[in-house]
């Protein structure tokens, strides 16, 4: 087994500093003594090297899964060693949880299938079978080679993956082999394009939203099978009670997506101070915040007090009472093209979770809409007025175009963000304008005033990060964002591209 010593040499800002023989203890000693930016150095090169080995770990998972097949039985190669699975068995060999091991199992796998499951039904009897055509590569095939270079992790690999899902299921009534063929290559393609896209994104998210934009993509690509995936999760929907062996009674909940966010936002309006949420500026507000920081119960006794509550009030509860705010609720945007053409797909204000188009019509005749109107990329058009502060309408404009915090790799929703004014109000006699403003969570807005950050935009370009050390990071706006407002594809032409992949049927 290679030393301590031998692994530190693939280290060089570590390597470089060790004598032979040096332990771990060692290395700590000498880290405490390296300048920040060797330190920052070394986590750099770690990360390479554990990408390398993670590729080598992967590819290893994904032979065992080919040789621990079911129709081997006992004799595959972890029935062998004992283990029911695949991914036991690696998580027997790493240490790792199972929900690692599977998804080294499911990377692995993907690395060596080169299947895909054949969406449009059987064949006619005239027709040529698919074993009898050319079998194309899988359109994750991007993905694969990203893998390969470095450019994604096996975790980036995975999110982007299921996020994606399978290609959608072509119907085969009436429609000839040459038709079928042709939507499932323009399917393929549209994949592995979107693939493309995401991979290119990968270094700017993290992997939440990674996953995050590849179903909203998906999504949008195939808006039917969005709608059938709403309606099974929905169909999923249950609550049940029962008593645990200590004899306390427990509950079960499965959400459907607009339970979903619907607690969700419950949630984030009685917990939002706890949660580092905006400030409050009106006292009444500041001083209720106050005392449910200031609360010795944990987060989840408030969240189940909170939740019996509102069960209590039911229909006829006080909204201040319970929330200390305004009337927690649920905002879906939808976008409506200039001749009124609406989106198939809408996504929530936050969290940026995609939902048929139906539930947008549904809400409103619930609760009515606010129109906001943007361009092209996005951008709203109606600027706001002279004042000190974002009026209400304003900052749903910005929760639309910003879609929470902006600042690199955070995930903070937008009813947890603040508006920034990018033009200091008194120093720059900045004008409360939506073009001059951006959304940040709270954490990043203070980091950015007492930190000696500052953030610029030449026109309606990007937002520009500013580090007091001279170093500019772009703030891009959210993936999610730019498919579902059609913004063009880099590199890829003026179009997004079509939106379904079905051969129409006569």
């Amino acid at each position: 087994m290679a030393t301590f010593t031998d692994v530190a040499t693939l280290i060089p800002t570590l390597g470089g500093q060790l004598v032979d023989g040096a332990d771990a203890d060692l290395a700590q000693a000498s880290m405490m003594l390296m300048t920040d930016a060797d330190i920052v150095k070394v986590l750099e090169e770690t990360a390479v090297l554990a990408k390398e080995v993670e590729q080598i770990q992967v590819a290893a998972a994904g032979v065992i899964a080919v040789r621990s097949k079911r129709e081997r039985g006992h004799s595959g190669l972890s029935a062998s060693r004992g283990h029911r699975s695949a991914a036991a068995f690696v998580q027997d060999v790493t240490g790792s949880t199972k929900a690692d091991a599977n998804r080294k199992v499911r990377v692995g796998e993907a690395l060596f299938d080169d299947s895909e499951p054949d969406t449009g039904g059987p064949a006619p009897d005239d027709e040529p079978t698919r074993e009898e055509r050319p079998a194309p590569g899988p359109w994750y095939q991007p993905l694969r080679d990203a893998l390969g270079d470095g450019r994604l992790t096996a975790t980036q690999f995975d999110a982007i993956r299921r996020g994606l899902g399978e290609l959608p299921e072509i119907d085969v009534d009436e429609v000839d082999a040459d038709t079928r063929a042709q939507a499932k290559d323009e399917a393929r393609a549209a994949w592995a394009q979107a693939a493309e896209q995401l991979i290119d994104e990968a270094a700017e998210r993290t992997v939440e939203e990674l996953w995050q934009q590849a179903r909203t993509i998906r999504d949008l690509l195939d808006p039917e099978g969005a709608e059938k995936r709403f309606l099974e999760r929905f169909e999923k929907r249950s609550f049940r009670t029962y008593r645990g062996q200590d004899g306390q009674k427990r509950a079960s909940l499965v959400l459907d997506d607009d339970g979903d966010l619907f607690l969700e936002t419950v949630m984030a309006a009685a917990l939002r101070p706890r949660r580092g949420g905006p400030r409050f500026v009106d006292s009444d507000e500041k001083e209720q915040a106050a005392s449910l920081i200031d609360d010795p119960r944990t987060n989840d006794q408030l969240a189940y007090d909170l939740i019996m509550d509102v069960l209590r009030a039911g229909a006829l509860a006080d909204a201040e009472s319970v929330f200390g705010t305004r009337q927690a609720g649920v905002r879906l945007v939808q976008v409506v093209d200039a001749h009124g053409n609406t989106a198939p797909v809408t996504h929530s204000e936050d969290h940026l979770v995609s939902m048929p188009g139906a539930a947008a019509a549904q809400r409103m005749c619930e609760s009515g809409f606010v129109p906001v109107t943007l361009d092209s990329c996005g951008n709203p058009l109606d600027v706001g007025r002279e004042q000190r502060l974002f009026i209400p309408k304003q900052r749903i404009a910005l929760a639309i175009r910003d879609g929470g915090c902006r600042w690199h790799g955070c995930d903070r929703p937008a009813s947890y963000c603040e508006a920034h004014h990018i033009d200091e109000w008194d120093r720059d006699r900045g004008r409360t304008d939506i073009d001059r403003g951006i959304l940040l969570c709270r954490y990043h807005h203070m980091t950015l005033h007492h930190g000696g950050w500052r953030i610029t935009r030449d026109g309606t370009g990007d937002f520009v990060l500013h580090h007091p050390s001279g170093d500019e990071f772009v703030l891009k706006p959210r993936v999610v964002l730019a498919y579902t407002h059609a913004q063009v594809w880099p590199g890829v032409g003026d179009d997004p591209p079509p939106r379904r992949f079905r051969p129409a049927v006569a």
